[in-house]
């Protein structure tokens, strides 16, 4: 796998853990366990999601991520309270990709890797909470189910062409900051004296 591929996988991995960081590393670990990804030498720090016990408690905090992701407001808590953790194994999932014999690839990977997490977390983060504030539910769960579908369809993607997971995740990465600043715009129209003493 070249540098380009290596990319694509600590991109992705990392823009997903944004969103969905249990899924993320359920179904890694679940391909890994059953032998559907058969890693190259310079991934193996990854077999560590494999281990039964990290898939089953990933799959615990998937399950309860995504129910607690379709209910209006329960969404916003539990996105408060990853708002470290994403970011975090975000970094470390990309961190893991890239090759650890190069430590200037490892801060530089480890940097990347959690913003891209966070940006992606921000703004699913800030999505919702205006979300939220629609009086109907069913919006809530269409965008919490489309984050399902596309976490799910990158993850496929993933293994199966790197670089093709590359390009969409530089294309959602573009779709986070567009949705970051609109919802900065849309804080600034419902407070907009917070707003004018943060500028």
């Amino acid at each position: 796998m070249g540098i380009v591929e290596l990319l694509g996988v600590a991109a992705s991995v990392s823009l997903l853990s944004g969103w969905r960081l249990y899924l993320t590393i359920f179904a890694v670990g679940i391909a890994m366990y059953s032998g559907y990804i058969d890693l190259p030498q310079n991934l193996r720090l990854l077999e560590a999601l494999g281990n039964p016990w990290v898939i089953a408690v990933a799959g615990i905090g998937a399950a309860a991520e995504f129910f607690a992701d379709k209910i209006a407001w329960l969404d916003s808590i539990w996105d408060g309270l990853h708002t470290l953790i994403r970011p975090l194994g975000g970094a470390l999932l990309a961190l893991a990709v890239i090759d650890s014999g190069d430590p200037a690839w490892q801060v530089i990977t480890f940097l990347l890797g959690g913003g891209a997490a966070f940006a992606s977390h921000a703004a699913k983060a800030t999505t919702r909470a205006a979300v939220n504030t629609s009086p109907e539910p069913v919006s809530n769960i269409i965008i919490s189910s489309a984050e399902d579908v596309a976490t799910g369809g990158l993850l496929l993607l993933l293994f199966a062409n790197p670089v093709a997971a590359a390009v969409i995740t530089i294309l959602l990465l573009l779709l986070v900051i567009y949705g970051l600043l609109r919802g900065y715009r849309l804080f600034r129209r419902i407070f907009p004296k917070s707003a004018a003493q943060s500028d």
